[in-house]
């Protein structure tokens, strides 16, 4: 079915407005944009419980569900964080500072610049204590090219760069409207936003926040099904794209959808010319490096690796799919049983996102011993993958979905880690993310080389005793692939987002964490005061700890910790 010829007038209409409003952007100083962004922080807070509670009516959650925490953190949270950051780097280059200043700058293997972005201050510290993240820039990136160079688009504010379409998120409710800050701040372009059209009840919401934009031409919002989306993706007058969505998705864009659309990306004939970047997902795996672990490391572990998958249902591009184990690990039994209870006693939750039933058969149908773990009739664990078939589709299909596999490799320390490594590497289909999940006295001995393996992970956002979703949440860091995929093997995207410094060619985000929670990281000495995240699909205080973190983004103040902490710790 063609759109109608009036909703292809209104479309031209809203290109050519942003076309005018386009001048506009040009005059904006930093200054100002600085209050835009600030203004619409505020809208944020304001809107925030709207936002959460629409956002529950989509994902069919109940309004009492400790799992509406998820919606708090990875929504109006998220926008918070990001837009106070992006706020301190406008206000550094409006005033010539240097946007690095105060970032520790040390190096990473292969002589890669690496800048310390997690913490940045005491609030980091206190509510994400034992976490850290840093940015690895491109190989051969000099720290001086490094500061030159960060500001993008922002250096030089009078020369904007046009139209550019976001074709937004329907599975995480801060995507579109980071992905929007980022075309307009690091691409120096004005917006027309089209929601997915799972999130478009949240249009009342993401116009109210984003009204001071709108208001000045410099954002319009719409919505409507694929054709609109072709429609504004292939218009004349818009210069750039950008997708976070599936690898199919992106193609159909990019070469065309169908027969005809196979024969243009085997010919290299793309029918979309324009700069498209994007975000696309992939098969991420989770890298369990053997050691000797307690009978509660083992249960918290295996509630994190559920985590890994099971938030947010398993719809998201950064769920784990796979995890990789030690054949000849003693406590690999013990830690299977962990997992197994983990994944079925997770809370149980609807498959609210379209095409999860077809997809989970899918997997189902391809791997007859699959295990029903219960919890819901979707979530699903496949037993030993074998990494030798050339035709295993978990390895090459993202399941999106509660659906988790688990293969095995001979090994124990370097061994195992190099082999996983390798592993990652070459049979996951993707480069979005990877975790490792390692124990002290194991870290210690590998010593050096833990760092050396995880430059050789090609993934862009890697993470240590932390879930790869740290990375996205995490403001100053970079979100996006592995850089150097084509277009006809795009993977899971190109370009990066967030990013709030700015940085010109980083590489990867490398996000560490605590092994153990509160109190017994203390007890072992790790010194973090995190007790079980908000993030845990476990977590039974976590909309309680959400909304008291998004009050605390709106509005930072020591008086507000206490009830954090409180909230927290009952987690």
């Amino acid at each position: 079915m063609s759109i109608s010829t009036a909703t292809i007038a209104q479309l031209d209409q809203l290109i050519a407005a942003l076309r005018d409003g386009e001048r506009g952007w040009a005059a904006e100083s930093l200054a100002s944009r600085r209050n835009l962004l600030l203004q619409m922080h505020a809208n944020v807070a304001a809107q925030a419980e709207e936002w959460v509670r629409v956002a529950g009516e989509i994902k069919q959650l109940p309004a009492g569900s400790p799992l509406l925490g998820e919606e708090w953190i990875s929504g109006p949270w998220a926008v918070l964080g990001y837009a106070e950051a992006l706020a301190d780097s406008l206000a550094r280059l409006a005033e010539g500072r240097n946007l690095l200043a105060g970032y520790p700058v040390g190096t990473a293997p292969g002589g890669r610049v690496a800048i310390d972005v997690l913490p940045h201050h005491m609030f980091d510290r206190l509510l994400l204590s034992g976490f850290r993240a840093e940015v690895w820039m491109e190989p051969g990136v000099t720290a001086q090219e490094t500061q030159e160079q960060a500001g993008l688009g922002l250096r030089t504010p009078e020369q904007t760069a046009g139209v550019a379409v976001v074709m937004g998120a329907g599975n995480i409710t801060s995507i579109p409207p980071l992905d929007v800050l980022y075309q307009l701040y690091a691409h120096n372009q004005v917006v027309l936003l089209k929601l997915n059209p799972v999130t478009d009840a949240l249009l009342p919401v993401f116009e109210a926040v984003f009204a001071p934009f709108i208001d000045r031409g410099y954002l319009r919002i719409v919505t409507g099904d694929a054709k609109v989306g072709d429609h504004l993706v292939t218009h004349e007058s818009v210069d750039a794209v950008h997708i976070t969505g599936s690898e199919a998705t992106h193609d159909a864009i990019v070469w065309g959808a169908g027969a005809a659309g196979a024969t243009a990306k085997a010919a290299g004939t793309p029918r979309l010319t324009k700069p498209i970047t994007s975000e696309l997902g992939g098969v991420s795996p989770t890298i369990v490096v053997p050691g000797r672990w307690s009978a509660a490391d083992i249960r918290f572990q295996a509630e994190h690796i559920a985590t890994h998958r099971l938030h947010n249902s398993g719809f998201n591009c950064i769920a784990a799919q796979v995890v990789i184990v030690s054949k000849d690990w003693p406590q690999k039994q013990e830690f299977f049983t962990a997992l197994r209870a983990a994944f079925a006693a997770a809370p149980a939750r609807p498959a609210w996102y379209p095409g999860c039933d077809a997809r989970v058969a899918g997997a189902r149908q391809e791997h007859p011993g699959f295990d029903g773990v219960g919890g819901t009739a979707e979530r699903t664990l496949l037993w030993n993958l074998d990494l030798a078939d050339g035709t295993e589709s978990a390895f090459g299909t993202e399941y999106f979905g509660p659906v988790l596999g688990v293969a095995e490799l001979p090994g124990t320390g370097v061994e195992f880690l190099n082999a996983a490594v390798d592993v990652a590497n070459e049979r996951m289909h993707g480069t979005l993310g990877a975790n490792l999940i390692i124990d002290n006295r194991t870290r210690r001995q590998l010593g050096a080389h833990l760092r050396e393996s995880i430059a050789r992970l090609r993934y862009g956002t890697i993470g240590v005793n932390a879930w790869t979703g740290v990375g996205y949440l995490t403001p100053r860091a970079t979100w996006g692939a592995f850089p150097g995929h084509p277009l006809d093997d795009v993977q899971s995207g190109r370009g990066v987002v967030h990013n709030s410094l700015l940085l010109h060619r980083p590489e990867r985000t490398v996000v560490y964490g605590p092994f153990r929670p509160l109190p017994r990281s203390v007890m072992t000495g790790e010194f973090s005061l995190t007790p079980k995240p908000p993030w845990f699909v476990t977590n039974r205080t976590a909309a309680t700890t959400g909304r008291r973190l998004t009050a605390f983004a709106a509005r930072p103040r020591w008086s507000a910790l206490p009830a954090i902490f409180t909230s927290a710790l009952r987690g």
